[in-house]
């Protein structure tokens, strides 16, 4: 398209000059998207065409797997301080011949179903979140382009992007050349025309839920539960404790005949009326309010995620709509863009093959019509009463916690058809305890590493005198591999280049520590060995490089692996997404056939 095509009554300045990724909107979406590539080196520009961050409301609820990758960003700490966190859930029905009453109570995240660190919501209202994120790119010198409504884009004839938007501030377009462009602008995208045939499949209902927050006043007894209600004159609501005293209530507003309730009259005032009526005979009132929203219910996938040539791209409601009823929204948007990011990264550093970049698609488009699937049932469920509904959440809490949000086997993914362990590949690294050798500190070995756009190697090893040498073979030829395939030397030339975007606060976690050996790899070893029998000094150059990732286990093999004999070695590949890439057992006589796999796994990768 050319400029100015359908842009009439707008003067065009300069171009405001280049850029690496443009990223269209800065809800949680595109801040995580951007927040990471600052943090990894790439140049960034956020346009978002509102004035400010959202001040309140909005989506509201995180997950404990994004409360984990929150951490492992070093960034959960003013949340985990401020938010409300809900650990149950309680379910309550009216009939025709009983009054309201609570019929049932459980753990919302049981240990045995999910078995996550952080078994908790975590509730704040979106701004907060986005604060957060915004803190931390704008410490890196990355901020947002305010008052910039993006409007077009075209390919220019050196395979760049020229990237279109109105400065609504003085009534201008400008242009901003990219090689990449990201969609994080919501479910009526504008950036998702310009992929073919990428348009939204699937359903919208005549569901429609009124949303409040704000003060409560009510004598009803589960006030900081989360609540479930059905009544059978006046609907569902679902109470969601807040932070600052507040509580959130989704109030269906549809239809007893099933027909949609008319916008108009969808105000709050009518929603409140509608809430009262169905906690009959608890009292409830409002002291403030502080959002008020209103969403119909739509259940649609777009049917591409890129572009054929791998240059522009959706995440988030961008490419997936459905209710807000789970708290999956930003949840899983936040996680589109975490598993672009370090593929961009990647790709753009010239480290990896562009071919990985498609499977962004082939990974999230899965997870958006799981999630769909999902919520399909659970809306059902939520209309069929309590039975229903814990029925539901008992089979889907790994997916909608986002601990059993899985990948499918491919060339990323990949499985072995003879081993069966409990950590598998396609899904997260699973939370485990160890000791690090180096201090003896206790920690989580799914949060110790941070994230610096690296795969992670890990090496079980159950005694390591009697793998001594099992390692020193296997290091000599990771060694050769990396000096033969040129990989540390461009890993070097690019972050000499191109230098992740560190600032004084991350001295507090040395990075360099793990980027001793590579800038693309962190290995690590995992034994079961005691700490007085062995030295550092006693293990390959590799490991001894290694030394902040070398672990005492607590729980960890057994967790990932099941049982490992004495003389087996167990090796994870972990992606820079904290997602298993590949997972294998090989005896101590088999060290070139462990390197071998390595190498085919990263030959489709790098």
């Amino acid at each position: 398209m050319a400029p100015g095509a359908d842009h009439e009554g707008y003067s065009f300045g300069e171009p405001v000059g280049a850029t690496t990724v443009v990223v269209v909107g800065a809800g949680p979406s595109g801040l995580m998207l951007a927040c990471n590539l600052a943090r990894f080196g790439i140049d960034v520009v956020v346009l978002d065409d509102r004035p400010d961050k959202t001040s309140t409301g909005k989506a509201d609820g995180m997950q404990p797997k994004t409360i984990e990758t929150f951490k492992q960003m070093r960034l959960a700490e003013p949340l985990l301080k401020n938010a409300a966190r809900v650990y149950d859930i309680s379910f309550w029905q009216s009939t025709a011949d009983e009054p309201l009453r609570r019929t049932g109570r459980q753990t919302h995240y049981p240990e045995h179903l999910v078995g996550a660190s952080d078994p908790y919501i975590l509730l704040a209202h979106q701004g907060m979140i986005e604060e957060i994120l915004i803190d931390d790119m704008e410490a890196r010198d990355v901020f947002v382009t305010r008052n910039a409504r993006f409007s077009s884009c075209s390919m220019t004839g050196i395979g760049q992007l020229e990237v279109f938007y109105e400065d609504l501030s003085t009534n201008t377009m400008k242009t901003i050349r990219a090689e990449y462009l990201v969609g994080c602008d919501g479910a009526r995208s504008k950036v998702r025309t310009f992929i073919p045939d990428a348009e939204l499949e699937g359903e919208m209902t005549n569901a429609s839920w009124g949303v409040l927050d704000g003060v409560i006043d009510t004598d009803f007894p589960d006030l900081w539960s989360k609540v479930a209600v059905r009544t059978h004159t006046a609907g569902s609501i679902l109470w969601i404790p807040r932070e600052r005293n507040m509580t959130r209530l989704y109030v269906e507003l549809s239809a007893t005949d099933g027909e949609r309730v008319d916008r108009a009259k969808a105000t709050a005032e009518y929603v409140m009326q509608r809430a009262k009526e169905a906690m009959h005979p608890f009292q409830l009132d409002w002291k403030t309010v502080e959002w008020f929203g209103n969403y119909v219910v739509g259940q649609r996938v777009a049917k591409h995620f890129m572009n054929p040539d791998a240059r522009i791209f959706i995440a988030g409601d961008a490419g997936h709509c459905h209710s807000a009823l789970a708290a999956q929204g930003a949840n899983t948007s936040m996680h589109d863009s975490f598993n672009l990011a370090w593929k961009l990264n990647l790709v753009i550093r010239g480290l990896a093959k562009p071919s990985l970049l498609f499977t962004y698609e082939e990974e999230r488009r899965k997870i958006a019509n799981d999630l769909i699937r999902f919520d399909v049932e659970h809306c059902k469920a939520f209309e069929q009463g309590e039975e229903a509904l814990a029925n539901n959440f008992n089979e889907n809490i790994r997916f909608i916690s986002g601990v059993g949000a899985e990948y499918s086997a491919g060339k990323l993914n990949r499985a072995s058809d003879d081993l069966s362990t409990p950590l598998q590949p396609g899904e997260l690294q699973l939370p485990a305890n160890v000791t690090r050798y180096v201090d003896a500190n206790p920690v989580d070995i799914q949060l110790d590493i941070p994230l610096l756009g690296q795969f992670r190697i890990y090496l079980f090893v159950p005694d390591v005198p009697l793998s001594s040498n099992f390692l020193n073979t296997l290091c000599e030829v990771m060694a050769e591999l990396n000096a033969r395939e040129k990989i540390s030397t461009g890993e070097q030339q690019s972050y000499a280049k191109k230098p992740r975007g560190l600032i004084p606060a991350d001295e507090f976690f040395s990075p360099h520590r793990y980027t001793a050996v590579s800038d693309v790899f962190t290995y690590a070893m995992v034994t079961q060995s005691a700490r007085t029998d062995f030295e550092i000094a006693d293990l390959p150059r590799l490991l001894q490089d290694s030394r902040w990732t070398l672990y005492l286990d607590t729980n960890a093999t057994e967790k990932w692996f099941g049982k490992l004999r004495k003389e087996q070695v167990g090796i994870a590949i972990v992606r820079p997404d904290g997602y298993c890439g590949s997972i294998g057992t090989w005896q101590q006589w088999e060290a070139h056939d462990a390197s071998r796999w390595i190498e085919q796994y990263f030959g489709f990768i790098l």
